[in-house]
């Protein structure tokens, strides 16, 4: 090291490290002072953005986007953070001391971000007419898995369900053929009929095996996937009749409401009634909340839970014909994801996991969260993976929600 710093000296330069001490005193090395960092003006900062590849109009609004989700986030949980430390605040927010319904104020604070960020392009008829058909077949199998849920039970199937039931029902009316009303019954039938079968199995193996819920419906979640594969040979089956797509698909009632989003309402508001208002909703919320009780008072909860599950199975097989009549084809790998983000819509609305609490109602505006959250991460320019990871947090944050109210709870 020593002879590499004689041989610098004597040729005159200077050795490396007082290069770097020379450096960090702020000076060059040939001993003149390092200059400042450079300012730009307005114009040459866009020209930097363009050398980079930074369009300025899809940076603003990123940037607008990633710093008002943790706002969106927020908002819910200071709410409800504050309205559990005093009961009568908690039932006048919620309608109930035993319900916690954050989906509506979830679904408002995204809406007034989106619409502050992108007033022109979000806040429109058009755009709201395409995020409640985006939201419609997933609030159909979302509808009948909330009871599911209050049974304290789980369905994991409901998305291959849905995807077997579109084969059979596209299968059935290729089978009889022509382009009419009549074939299209013959399909909604048979779409019916293959989700309550699987969902009287799935009921059967919980209520009679007294197998978990969650291991049956992972069984029945690959066996059902692996049946419509089988059928379809892997490939997507296409032959739909027209009228059905034009109609119920793409059609609208007075040329303003998509039939789906008409037909996903009357779901909703049907069996919503029966949940609230009628003997078997009563059962249902008593089963989640004290099984072993409801058995006692002498009703018969085996019978019941294989109702629960096939209503669950019967109204995934309605969203396959749904999917089918929007798409023209089965979508066979294009459901998958579709279980968790029913079991996300319904947790954010409010429905315990742990049994006996929920509405449809609050099904209704968690189901709407991640169709707004993906529209309105597409008009904003930003990635819509963003989607997935806005959900998880918003789930999360729903749980710990849920266990704060059980805790208040217990302690009264």
């Amino acid at each position: 090291m020593g002879r590499f710093i004689r041989r610098q000296r004597a040729s005159g330069r200077r050795p490396r490290a007082a290069i770097n001490a020379a450096s960090r005193n702020g000076r060059s090395a040939a001993g003149v002072t390092a200059p400042a960092a450079p300012s730009y003006s307005p114009t040459e900062r866009t020209s930097l953005f363009r050398r980079f590849g930074i369009r300025p109009d899809v940076f603003l609004p990123l940037g607008l986007a990633s710093a008002a989700l943790p706002l969106a986030l927020l908002v819910p949980v200071v709410h409800f953070s504050w309205a559990l430390k005093d009961d009568t605040t908690f039932s006048v927010l919620t309608g109930t001391k035993d319900l916690l319904n954050s989906g509506h104020i979830f679904v408002g604070t995204l809406i007034l971000v989106f619409s502050i960020i992108k007033p022109a392009d979000f806040f429109s008829v058009a755009n709201g007419r395409n995020i409640a058909t985006d939201a419609a077949v997933l609030l159909v199998i979302a509808t009948g898995l909330t009871y599911v849920i209050i049974t304290a039970g789980i369905d994991l199937s409901v998305g291959s369900v849905l995807v077997f039931s579109g084969v059979i029902s596209a299968k059935v009316m290729s089978a009889v053929g022509g382009n009419n009303w009549g074939v299209m019954l013959i399909g909604l039938v048979a779409a019916l009929l293959a989700g309550l079968a699987w969902g009287m199995l799935n009921g059967f193996l919980v209520s009679k095996a007294k197998i978990p819920p969650f291991i049956v419906t992972l069984g029945t979640f690959g066996m059902a996937l692996g049946a419509a594969l089988l059928i379809t040979g892997g490939v997507d089956e296409r032959e739909v009749p027209f009228k059905l797509v034009t109609t119920i698909g793409t059609g609208r009632l007075a040329g303003q409401i998509p039939w789906l989003v008409v037909i996903a309402a009357v779901v909703c508001v049907v069996f919503g009634v029966i949940l609230a208002s009628t003997r078997f909703g009563r059962y249902t919320y008593a089963i989640g909340s004290n099984q072993e009780g409801v058995r006692r008072a002498g009703v018969n909860v085996d019978a019941h839970l294989i109702k629960v599950y096939a209503l669950g199975g019967t109204l995934a097989g309605l969203a396959g014909y749904l999917s089918l009549a929007r798409f023209g084809t089965t979508t066979v790998a294009g459901h998958t994801t579709d279980n968790l983000n029913a079991i996300a819509a319904i947790v954010i609305g409010g429905t315990s996991l742990f049994g006996g609490v929920g509405t449809i109602l609050g099904t209704v505006f968690g189901v709407f969260i991640p169709a707004v959250l993906q529209n309105g991460f597409v008009i904003t320019g930003v990635e819509t993976f963003w989607r997935d990871v806005a959900i998880g947090a918003v789930l999360i944050a729903a749980v710990y929600l849920d266990q704060l109210r059980r805790r208040t709870q217990y302690r009264d």
